[in-house]
């Protein structure tokens, strides 16, 4: 093959390449689907639904209920299940898991009726949990962001149901100053500007500015990446709204500040020193108010962990879990 013809191939790559670049930003949906429809069937995840009372519920599962806890897994606000995956790639194919799509997420029923709140989320939970099997003995539970917030909840409730509990940079801490996300959203309402667009980003610069919030690093793959979780936003975008304005209520907003001492689970906290969403000193707030807690910084680590640090978060999830575990079986021996 002559000079001629390898340049004129590798322009006609560079053309194609440039081409995927720039359209990929504006359509990613199908990739996306395609990556996560790949990942699944990697992971070993069966997606299910559980409908009950006229509710539909939406999560995948994997393993089988054994001798040690389930896992119940929520996500953070206007995400859904699948931003587990890279997480999961770590556990163990015969740990117990259960990934659910939080009310007005995913697959789960969408109603602009619902009442969003932490406790009115964490109820919807309980009545999962009961319909699953969950209650048939005490499971470990994890979430992050506003998922962070309802397990947080969840455990103070329903601390019979909670053999452990893993928070991941969590909502409803009362802080003494705003983060960065809050702060913005406070200038916004004071210049009466339109929170719904900080909240739900819908043009190309609203979407960098709240990708700059969220990851510390943002670089290309992360930012399609996150831009395909919160692809259901703009869809969506009422029961959204109605869900961050329920969550940051007088009624829920510290929802978790408010019934953290109420959790005697083993809990572990982990959180992005760089978090520009929830403040990181949320962390100390936490351990100093949750009997048996340990915390976990990320350095250099904004506020979506399970992105900018899949593995070792999850590696941290993993260590916690089997400890407690282990912890629990030398008692029984005992």
């Amino acid at each position: 093959m002559d000079h001629h013809m390898i340049r004129t191939i590798m322009h006609m790559a560079m053309a194609l390449l440039s081409f995927f670049i720039s359209k990929f930003s504006v359509l990613p949906s199908l990739l996306f689907r395609i990556m996560i429809w790949t990942k699944r069937l990697k992971m070993g995840v069966k997606v299910k639904y559980l409908n009950n009372e006229g509710y539909q519920f939406s999560y995948f599962t994997r393993g089988e209920p054994g001798s040690r806890p389930s896992v119940l897994m929520l996500h953070g606000f206007s995400l859904n299940k699948d931003m587990w995956l890279n997480t999961i790639e770590v556990f163990p194919k015969d740990l117990h898991l259960v990934c659910l799509d939080l009310p007005g997420h995913g697959g789960t029923a969408r109603l602009l009726g619902e009442s969003y709140t932490a406790v009115a989320q964490a109820k919807r939970i309980y009545q999962f949990v009961q319909c699953a099997g969950l209650n048939h003995k005490p499971f470990h539970l994890v979430g992050m962001s506003m998922g962070g917030m309802v397990a947080g909840v969840y455990a103070a409730l329903y601390p019979a149901h909670i053999s452990s509990l893993a928070l991941l940079c969590p909502a409803g801490v009362r802080y003494l100053t705003d983060s960065e996300f809050f702060a913005q959203l406070r200038e916004l309402i004071f210049s009466k500007g339109s929170v719904e667009n900080a909240i739900i980003p819908v043009t190309e610069e609203q979407m960098e500015n709240f990708i700059k919030l969220c990851l510390y690093h943002p670089i290309f793959l992360k930012i399609q990446l996150l831009k395909g979780y919160l692809e259901d936003r703009t869809s969506h975008k009422s029961v959204f709204v109605k869900c961050f304005l329920d969550l940051t209520s007088g009624q829920s907003k510290y929802s978790l500040h408010e019934n953290m001492r109420k959790i005697r689970a083993p809990t572990q906290i982990i959180w992005g020193k760089d978090d520009k969403v929830f403040d990181s000193s949320g962390a100390a707030v936490l351990a100093a108010a949750i009997p048996k807690s340990q915390v976990h910084w990320l350095e250099k680590c904004g506020h979506f962990i399970t992105l900018e640090r899949p593995r070792t978060s999850a590696k941290l999830l993993l260590e916690f879990y089997k400890s407690v575990c282990d912890s629990t079986e030398q008692k029984k021996v005992a």
